[in-house]
């Protein structure tokens, strides 16, 4: 019997299937031709000539020239049509809000940075989203309609049983209750929302070092030490939206902290956070420390760590990688994931000198042994995760042609 319009295995399907199928490699690859896109689908020469003339016509590829000057003869080439549509990626900080758009391709088209002085602005939180927003888009060239989906990042997570930020004390005016209704009711696409640091594994995923991986751990030391884990491919965030707040973590070597939401102090975040760099580097008699923000001043720190030759710095560094690698021995006994990405500048700073001494101390703490590398995406790890995380579903939406 023959199926009903939209029914697996019908035509309409199966061409929305194979459609998507040469969207994904003209993303992939760039431009292809008719033959080579044939060839990587399994499609026939018709049947690929059929299928580009519809997406053509459907506003999703375009024509962009030909093969030539290549060995054979010239064949047109095609391409995804980076105006079929556009997504948004917000990341929040107590400091500023950076924005971005990007096209479907992925290409940043507009960004634009609000800063927002912590307790001292006084814009409300949906005002600044909107401002930052509205920021990226008109450097674009475009309107606020032309956005199909927004991200936004920020610290902590929004927890789903309440709909409040938690664990982020210090992002102010965004605890409000209302707020996530507020913002549905001020912005004109479809938003979600997402911890930081699970951005920036989504970036490494898609983009960076963690490509190909299903279970990993990423361990961020920036301005705070945070982790997300990805568990069968995707992300965990745990029941109000705290896992990998690993900042938080008890740890030998710093006090026993209780009520450790209202102290914001002990644990993991006081052994190898940013604040123990520079008292670390005090105790083993290093002179000149760097001035500045603290979490830039530690960075700078480690980085030097990692290429000076002299001893009070190789101590810095090993004992560093120490510290690391006793929070991360409870995190790998645990979960036994595949792979740890270090990620932040803290982390990405001491490069290859750090990981490898990281993976030396974490072998001998923990009977589970996951290869460690250093985070590729080092530019705005958690703005390209949440255009990322907002491209996928609009490519869902636009790339649909079984409708």
């Amino acid at each position: 019997m023959a199926g009903t319009a939209g029914t697996p295995g019908t035509p309409r399907v199966l061409r929305a299937m194979n459609d998507r199928a040469a969207l994904d490699l003209l993303l992939e690859h760039g431009q292809l031709s008719r033959t080579r896109i044939g060839k990587l689908t399994g499609l026939s020469k018709p049947t690929a000539s059929q299928l580009l003339a519809r997406l053509e016509a459907a506003g999703l590829v375009l024509a962009t020239g030909t093969t030539e000057g290549r060995p054979g003869p010239s064949a047109q080439l095609y391409e995804v049509n980076p105006a079929a549509g556009h997504a948004a990626g917000l990341d929040v900080t107590p400091q500023r809000i950076l924005a971005a758009v990007a096209d479907i391709t992925g290409r940043t088209v507009g960004r634009f940075e609000l800063p927002t002085p912590g307790r001292r602005t006084g814009t409300p939180v949906v005002q600044q989203v909107t401002d930052a927003l509205d920021g990226a888009v008109k450097t674009a060239g475009l309107a606020r309609g032309d956005i199909h989906r927004l991200v936004i990042g920020t610290p902590g997570a929004f927890d789903p049983t309440t709909g409040r930020l938690r664990y982020a004390s210090h992002l102010p005016g965004w605890h409000s209750p209302t707020l996530l209704d507020e913002l549905a009711a001020a912005l004109p696409m479809p938003f979600e929302y997402e911890n930081d640091v699970n951005l920036v594994a989504l970036a490494e995923q898609r983009l960076g070092a963690a490509r190909g991986h299903t279970d990993f751990v990423l361990l961020w030391n920036q301005e705070g030490l945070g982790a997300a884990l990805v568990l069968g491919g995707r992300l965990h965030r745990g029941w109000t939206g705290g896992a990998g707040e690993v900042g938080f973590l008890p740890v030998p070597g710093t006090p026993l902290v209780r009520q450790v939401t209202k102290a914001n102090s002990g644990g993991y975040q006081e052994l190898a956070g940013s604040q123990a760099v520079p008292r670390l580097a005090r105790e083993l008699g290093i002179e000149d420390l760097p001035q500045g923000p603290y979490a830039e001043a530690a960075a700078e720190l480690v980085a030097r760590a990692a290429e000076a030759g002299d001893d009070a710095h190789r101590r810095l560094l090993q004992t560093y990688a120490t510290r690391l690698a006793t929070g991360l021995a409870s995190l790998v006994s645990v979960l036994d994931p595949e792979l740890v990405v270090l990620s932040g500048a803290l982390l990405t700073s001491g490069g290859e000198a750090l990981r490898a001494l990281v993976q030396a101390e974490l072998e001998e703490l923990a009977a589970s042994r996951p290869r460690l590398v250093v985070g590729d995406v080092r530019e705005h790890p958690v703005l390209r995760g949440a255009l990322e995380s907002a491209l996928a579903t609009t490519r869902d939406e636009v790339f649909d042609t079984s409708r």
